[in-house]
C-alpha cells in the first residue's frame, strides 16, 4: 500500500535503526506529565516515514491502551495539533479526511477538492476512495455528486473513480487527435464543448497530455492554458488549469499553492500543513527548487518569516535544509 505514497524526491525517508517500540515510549514519556516535551515530539514524529509512523501507532495503543492521535489532541493545540495528528495518519486516510472536510457543512471548499483530485495518481486515488468508504461509510463518488454540479461535478468524478491512464508510454497520433478534438470543441467553435475538455484532461496520462499540449500550441498557436481561460470559467476552469499544471510540472504547481498559502496578510495554514504533510515523501525536495524559482527566496525562509513557535518547528524539520 503505503509505494503509491512514496517518491523518490522526499525530504522524508524511512529512519534507520528505526524501532516503534522505542518511539512509542519516547512519545508517551514525552506526553505524560505536567509539561509536554514538544521537541521530542517533532524531532519523532518529522523524522520517520509514513510507514514507519503507523507502527508508532500500534505499538503506542498496545502499551497506553489509547489512541496516540486522541492523546495528541488532548495534549496540543492549534495549528501544531493539527500537523502533528496529520502526520500519523495513512496518507490515504489523511487526504479522505481533507475531501471530507472540504464538502461538510455549508459551502464546498472547491480548492481543496481540485488541489487534491488534480495531482493524486490513479492508484492514490483508489487508495482514498477507499479510505473515504472505511471511515465515512459513503462513496466518496456519491458525496462529490451531492455536493458539486455541472460540469464541474463531471470532471470531479472522472478523476475520484481514479480513471486516468498511468501508462508511461506516449503516442504521438493520439496527441495530434486529441489536440485537434480539443482546438474543434473550443477555439474553432461557437461556444464550448466542455465535455471533450474534461474527458481528454481527466482521461490521458499526464506524460500524454505534454505532448498534446505541445501539438496543440502547433495546432492552434496557443498554449493550452490560454485557451481553457477563454473558453471555460468557474470551478471548472480553475480545475483543468491544475490539471494542466500538474501534467506540466507537479512540483511547480505545489510550489505556487504554497506560495499562495504563505503570503499577503493571513498565512492559510490548512494548505501550508497539507502540503508539507502530504508531498514530504514524494517531491518537497523539487518543490522546494521550483519556489525558490518562482519567488526568488527559500521556502525555508519564507515559513520562518511566516509561522512560529512549535508549528514552524515542526514544518522547518519536514522542509529539510535551506535553500
Amino acid at each position: 500500500m503505503a509505494s503509491v505514497w512514496v517518491g523518490s524526491r522526499g525530504t522524508v525517508k524511512d529512519f534507520p535503526g528505526f524501532s516503534a517500540g522505542r518511539d512509542a515510549d519516547a512519545i508517551r514519556k514525552a506526553i505524560k506529565g505536567l509539561g509536554t516535551d514538544e521537541d521530542s515530539l517533532i524531532n519523532i514524529l518529522t523524522q520517520r516515514s509514513n510507514t514507519q509512523r503507523q507502527l508508532i501507532v500500534k505499538e503506542y495503543q498496545a502499551a497506553c491502551g489509547k489512541e496516540l492521535k486522541d492523546d495528541l489532541k488532548g495534549d496540543l493545540s492549534g495549528n501544531f495539533a493539527h500537523i502533528m495528528v496529520s502526520l500519523i495518519l495513512p496518507q490515504a486516510y489523511f487526504d479522505a479526511k481533507q475531501l471530507k472536510k472540504a464538502m461538510k457543512g455549508t459551502g464546498t471548499t472547491e480548492s481543496i477538492l481540485t488541489e487534491i483530485l488534480a495531482s493524486r495518481t490513479s492508484k492514490q486515488m483508489k487508495d482514498i476512495g477507499d479510505a473515504y468508504y472505511t471511515v465515512y461509510g459513503k462513496s466518496l463518488g456519491d458525496e462529490i455528486s451531492s455536493e458539486t454540479s455541472g460540469d464541474f461535478r463531471k470532471a470531479l468524478l472522472f478523476l475520484a473513480n481514479a480513471r486516468r491512464d498511468e501508462g508511461i508510454k506516449v503516442d504521438e497520433q493520439l496527441a495530434k487527435k486529441d489536440a485537434e478534438i480539443l482546438y474543434n470543441a473550443g477555439e474553432k467553435k461557437w461556444g464550448t464543448d466542455e465535455d471533450k475538455f474534461i474527458e481528454v484532461l481527466c482521461l490521458r496520462s499526464f506524460p500524454q497530455l505534454k505532448l498534446t499540449f505541445d501539438a496543440y500550441k502547433s495546432v492552434c498557436n496557443k498554449d493550452i492554458e490560454d485557451s481553457i481561460d477563454s473558453e471555460v470559467s468557474g470551478h471548472l476552469e480553475d480545475l483543468l488549469i491544475a490539471i494542466v499544471k500538474c501534467a506540466r510540472n507537479m512540483p511547480a504547481f505545489f510550489a505556487e499553492r504554497l506560495h499562495k498559502s504563505l503570503k499577503g496578510a493571513g498565512t492559510d495554514e490548512f494548505t501550508l500543513t497539507r502540503i508539507m504533510v502530504t508531498r514530504s515523501e514524494i517531491d518537497l525536495l523539487d518543490i522546494r527548487t521550483e519556489y525558490k524559482k518562482l519567488t526568488g527566496y527559500s521556502l525555508h525562509s519564507a515559513i520562518k518569516s511566516d509561522t512560529s513557535g512549535n508549528y514552524e518547528a515542526a514544518l522547518l524539520k519536514l522542509c529539510g535544509g535551506d535553500d
